[in-house]
């Protein structure tokens, strides 16, 4: 099963209303705890639990830091699918229906997270997922508990 983030929002709509029942997204009824703006930290607890993949077109939830530990921490899962230009939630239904076979191979053989995917009108290929650097004791930014 699937979740599109805010991002991808039209693509989880689109996949919806064609009779799809594996998507959900911010405010589904399915999902009411994850409703409209809800913070990628939030909601990414929610997502592992219920072990949904991520579809997202942020190229920058896997590299900030907090987002970084929660990856490893919660084993999220996650593809950004996008391409040079950006893609519009029609354009993305079409590339993600045209390598959905080939995702749902990826996600069998991947398994457990945390591991990220990219899909472009190309393919899908891995991502590389560095490990988070441990917060410093000088580092005086607030941490989000991730549960």
């Amino acid at each position: 099963m699937y979740f599109t983030d805010e991002n991808t929002l039209g693509l989880g709509k689109l996949l919806r209303r064609s009779g799809r029942t594996d998507v959900l997204y911010p405010g589904h009824d399915d999902l009411p705890e994850v409703p409209p703006g809800t913070p990628d930290l939030d909601w990414m607890p929610v997502l592992a639990r219920l072990d949904l993949v991520v579809v997202t077109r942020d190229r920058r939830i896997r590299t900030r830091p907090a987002e970084l530990r929660a990856y490893w921490e919660l084993g999220i899962r996650s593809v950004w699918i996008g391409a040079k230009q950006d893609l519009g939630p029609r354009d993305q239904l079409d590339v993600f229906l045209k390598h959905e076979v080939r995702l749902q191979r990826e996600v069998l053989k991947r398994g457990a997270g945390p591991w990220a995917l990219a899909m472009t009108p190309s393919g899908v290929r891995p991502l590389a997922l560095r490990e988070p650097s441990l917060p410093h004791e000088s580092d005086s930014s607030p941490q989000r508990p991730l549960s």
